[in-house]
């Protein structure tokens, strides 16, 4: 039998109330005291950065306009050699980027915690501290004094500066990882390096292939500005365009600067969802 009762309009259906979880008060503290520290250092910081100048940028705007006008016209009459030297600091990267990989990955395991002893990761954490510290141009001017101008010294300056960046990376993937492979590796007795190659590595290779491949676009980028101490590249043509006031030159470089960096930043990013 059908039941044609008609539902009442004036009823009001129930909802269930939704509770909002509430994080503990020392919790919502510690994250407002938290906000409270930015604010105070961003405040406290306001003039030694001379903040208050930002008012320039709009009232010097035509400065800046008339400035960018003589970048609109970009000169590729030498591009086979613009092209040439982008080749150059593309090569510059990948073997800065190849080193610190390849000496970054036993530095990174010592530097772990879950791995190292106390005594060894402390002292390694602290040397790869002093190499991500300094920055890739003052590596390159002590590499240029040493084994003078060129690529060279463009190379050693990204692979010292890089070896500090794989090894606190590579390091932090092999804190985050399961512990449990590793126990079961050495429940079958296997020793140290076996538990590393076997139960730590295959855990964070995704990860650090990632890595690898963000900072060989970022290291393409920094080549880009070794060549200004002399250390190869289109660094040195491009610093060389600008210190002569040749803008429709220096325009054309940043452009293939760009063009190249875009190339890889899509290259890696199809390898990366392969290895995903």
């Amino acid at each position: 039998m059908t039941d044609t009762t008609a539902p009442d309009p004036n009823r009001t259906i129930a909802t269930p109330s939704v509770t909002v979880p509430q994080h503990p008060l020392s919790r919502r503290m510690r994250g407002w005291i938290g906000w409270l520290l930015l604010i105070v250092l961003l405040a406290w910081s306001w003039n030694a950065a001379e903040m208050f100048r930002v008012s320039a940028l709009l009232a010097d705007w035509r400065n800046m306009a008339e400035f960018g006008a003589a970048f609109l016209a970009p000169d590729f009459h030498d591009w086979d050699t613009y092209l040439a030297d982008m080749v150059v600091t593309v090569q510059i990267a990948l073997w800065g980027t190849a080193l610190a990989v390849f000496f970054g990955i036993p530095f990174a395991i010592l530097c772990s915690s879950n791995i190292a002893p106390v005594w060894i990761v402390q002292p390694l954490r602290r040397m790869m501290d002093a190499c991500r510290a300094i920055n890739e141009i003052v590596f390159a001017l002590m590499f240029v004094v040493a084994v003078g101008l060129g690529p060279f010294a463009g190379v050693m300056a990204l692979f010292v500066h890089n070896l500090g960046i794989f090894a606190k990376l590579f390091s932090e993937a092999v804190e985050a990882i399961d512990p449990r492979p590793v126990e079961g590796i050495r429940a079958t007795g296997a020793g140290r390096l076996q538990e590393v190659i076997f139960g730590v590595i295959p855990q964070v290779m995704p990860l650090w292939s990632s890595f690898t491949l963000y900072r060989l676009e970022t290291n393409v980028r920094s080549a880009t500005t070794l060549g200004i101490v002399g250390a190869g590249g289109i660094g040195q043509t491009l610093y060389e365009s600008i210190r002569s006031f040749h803008y429709a030159e220096t325009a054309a470089q940043v452009i293939i600067v760009i063009l190249a960096v875009i190339a890889i930043d899509m290259a890696s990013a199809r390898i990366r969802k392969i290895l995903v």
